[in-house]
């Protein structure tokens, strides 16, 4: 199968601009991000996609103070260096 160049530069041309709206994307969900005194606050769901736990396992961290949160509009952050330090207080134990 034989394809002509004018034919794959215009494929190629439309791959790339389909990466620059991947990269503006990207860039904006990065915008998203809260923090507070320099520092990235992570969501319940994105605490739960990076520990791989279960909603009632993240509860029972904040319940037995092993992983500090804030209340932010009525919603639930957490630090993400405190998550990190939960991760190591883990891999010790």
């Amino acid at each position: 199968m034989n394809i002509e160049r004018t034919e794959f530069i215009a494929w190629m041309e439309r791959i790339m601009e389909r990466f620059d709206l991947l990269k503006e994307q990207m860039l904006k969900s990065q915008s998203k991000f809260i923090e507070i005194d320099g520092e990235q606050l992570l969501d319940n769901q994105d605490v739960l996609q990076l520990l791989k736990i279960s909603s009632r396992s993240l509860q029972r961290y904040r319940t037995d103070k092993k992983l500090p949160y804030y209340t932010i509009s009525g919603k639930l952050y957490y630090k993400l260096s405190d998550v990190h330090q939960l991760i190591r207080e883990c891999l010790n134990s």
